[in-house]
């Protein structure tokens, strides 16, 4: 019967030790069956490639890479294949980024056991799960009434690229953002570059005006010139 079936599930973060440690929870659980890990986008695509996972866990924050942009790949190839995050990062345009990407279900790694084996099976069955501290933010988003619901600002941005923008818009150095991402300042430094080629900014100081124009750098509270 379907829901005696085993689901097969993938971990991708790039801590060994939480990595470790998740893989050893889901091999307690009934009809779980874990098919590989991986640390980086690369090698997550790969593990799914082979294995077809039902579910994959994913982190946010792949060191220099972004889980977000794991999760679109993942999606776009393997749309049998749900994903769900797991991740420390709570913030609104990490949990709206994700859902843009096609992740099923979103939970922070304070999740007990439990939650995270019913999201498993959730997501599985085709349903979609997000944990009780993002789940009332993500109802606001698909109902429409999140102010991250309307047409995307500078599509031509990657997640990550969005993201480093909007700290360069609040008047961030480089090194700043770095530690604020946990990325290298040469990660970061291509980035910026990246965003003032796409979008034809002369230089950083355009780039800043041109950023703010559209919304970005915004704190609550915060009224656009």
């Amino acid at each position: 019967m379907e829901h005696e079936r085993t689901i097969t599930v993938a971990v991708v973060d790039d801590h060994p030790l939480f990595r470790r440690g998740l893989i050893s929870l889901l091999e307690t659980l009934d009809r779980v069956r874990v098919v590989g890990d991986a640390a980086t986008v690369g090698a997550a695509l790969a593990l799914v490639e082979e294995h077809r996972p039902d579910v994959v866990l994913m982190d946010l924050d792949l060191g220099a890479e972004s889980g977000v942009d794991a999760t679109r790949l993942l999606t776009h190839r393997h749309p049998s294949t749900s994903v769900l995050v797991l991740t420390m990062l709570g913030d609104d345009r990490s949990l709206f980024a994700s859902m843009r990407a096609g992740a099923k279900g979103y939970l922070l790694k304070v999740a007990s056991p439990e939650e995270v084996e019913r999201a498993i099976h959730s997501i599985a069955g085709g349903q979609v799960l997000f944990g009780a501290d993002v789940a009332a933010r993500a109802v606001a988003y698909l109902s429409g009434s999140a102010g991250e619901s309307g047409p995307r600002r500078f599509p031509e941005l990657t997640d990550r690229e969005a993201e480093v923008l909007d700290l360069v818009a609040r008047g961030l150095d480089n090194a700043s953002i770095a530690r604020t991402l946990v990325l290298t300042s040469k990660t970061v430094r291509n980035y910026v570059h990246s965003i003032i080629s796409k979008l034809g900014a002369p230089d950083r100081s355009a780039l800043i005006v041109m950023a703010r124009e559209a919304g970005f750098g915004m704190r609550a509270g915060d009224v656009p010139s």
